[in-house]
């Protein structure tokens, strides 16, 4: 199968990959960011008197934005297919833009009243639309530029991009809550940490205008026939869209839990919020290594033993860390637990990544992968914390959470374990 044009410079390859994955990193980190500083905003645009209760609809304001991810990945993915990869990512680019100065700057509900979390919903939904169009382009980008022998690697910095900016926005929530009294931080804290990546959006712009196009017709200016052929093609690729749906989903579940951990050493571990700061910095610095590692190790030993053997070893020291933290919850227990946690469960999904974009044909990959990554960031990840909140309210079970990653690992499992192998080194072998 095709992956892409012909093949550009080692430098050129280093710099596209660079351009396109900081324009990734930037748009994640607006969106992450806001699950770090869930509590404060709820208390800015949702106050209710209730801790719970302002906390909930907060998370729901956050999830709100996986509502238009699968619209996103839909519409930006075939537009990605059909225009080129580089115009579908500047769109995506430039409505996170919009959407993060908006609710940088919205006035609290004692403000503007009910407007408040009314704007503050609706720029969520643009973020939500605008990021379920960037993952699809952006991996198939990466895979298109890449040489043979190093795919894996490069698509890494898909996964890694994310790591970097989860590390960057509870780093940021690191040294805003410890310079901050809490009053401060609640007042206007966060939006210190909003602004600054909105204050980035402009370098982003910049370095995706100079992208080279992996499209040929888009580079040669001419945009592509929707056809019901390519709807065919896709069909015929669905049992490989279903398993790496049920990937996607355990994946994410897994991400947006590990996100939920600052709010969980505050609210149920008690722990003090610069401490819960660190968790993620740490858990979200490991993931970035392991990310790469993992696409080193995909090139080298195969797709599949690097998608089975860690993510069968997470689903072994899921339970026993969580015992551990809740029992003994510390500095050590929480940024030892969680960073061993983080660094075995980053290395499977680099793999798969690779694998799900080399087992699709060009002319649907940004399409179909978006889609699939939309739909699955939408089911799961939306609901994610939420459901850890509500089994914790409802159970009284610090340990929950491990309980329900267990169940995710085990459905990532067995859907990797079928996902066919595509590594160049091991095809040509068969």
């Amino acid at each position: 199968m095709s992956l892409g044009t012909e093949q550009i410079e080692p430098f050129s390859v280093r710099r596209a990959a660079l351009a396109a994955t900081v324009g990734n990193m930037l748009e994640f980190y607006d969106f992450i960011t806001y699950s770090f500083f869930a509590i404060q905003i709820g208390h800015t645009f949702f106050p209710t008197g209730s801790e719970y209760g302002s906390l909930m609809l907060s998370l729901a304001t956050f999830g709100a934005g996986f509502l238009t991810r699968p619209i996103g990945g839909i519409v930006l993915g075939i537009y990605s297919d059909r225009v080129g990869r580089r115009p579908a990512m500047l769109l995506s680019f430039a409505l996170m833009g919009v959407a993060i100065l908006t609710i940088t700057f919205t006035p609290s509900y004692n403000s503007i009243g009910l407007a408040a979390p009314v704007i503050v919903i609706a720029a969520r939904l643009v973020q939500g639309f605008a990021l379920g169009g960037e993952v699809g382009p952006t991996t198939a980008y990466l895979i298109e530029i890449a040489p043979p022998e190093h795919r894996a690697l490069v698509v890494a910095w898909q996964p890694a991009s994310q790591e970097i900016a989860a590390t960057a926005g509870a780093l940021v929530g690191v040294i805003l809550s410890k310079t901050m009294a809490p009053e401060m931080l609640d007042l206007y804290g966060w939006r210190v940490a909003f602004l600054i990546g909105a204050v980035c959006l402009p370098f982003g712009v910049w370095m995706r205008r100079t992208l080279p196009e992996t499209i040929p017709q888009a580079e040669a200016g001419i945009v592509a026939k929707e056809s019901t052929g390519q709807l065919s093609l896709a069909r015929r690729h669905i049992g490989l869209i279903m398993l790496a749906l049920m990937v996607l989903a355990s994946g994410t579940i897994s991400t947006y839990v590990t996100q939920y951990m600052t709010t969980y050493a505050q609210n149920t571990l008690h722990v003090s919020s610069t401490l819960a700061f660190a968790v993620s910095l740490v858990s979200n610095g490991i993931q970035f290594v392991g990310a790469l590692v993992g696409g080193g190790l995909a090139d080298r030993l195969g797709r599949k033993p690097v998608m089975i053997w860690p993510q069968l070893a997470a689903l072994l020291l899921t339970y026993p860390v969580f015992l551990w933290i809740v029992h003994v919850p510390g500095t050590l227990s929480l940024l030892a637990g969680f960073g061993l946690l983080s660094v075995i469960g980053s290395l499977p999904f680099t793999a798969f990544y690779a694998t799900f974009s080399e087992a699709l044909p060009q002319n649907i990959r940004g399409g179909v992968f978006a889609t699939v990554y939309a739909v699955a960031i939408a089911s799961f990840g939306g609901t994610a914390q939420l459901v850890v909140t509500w089994l914790l309210h409802v159970t009284g079970d610090p340990l929950a959470p491990a309980w329900y990653l267990l169940l995710a690992g085990i459905v990532g499992l067995v859907a990797m374990s079928l996902m066919p192998e595509t590594a160049p080194a091991k095809t040509r072998r068969t």
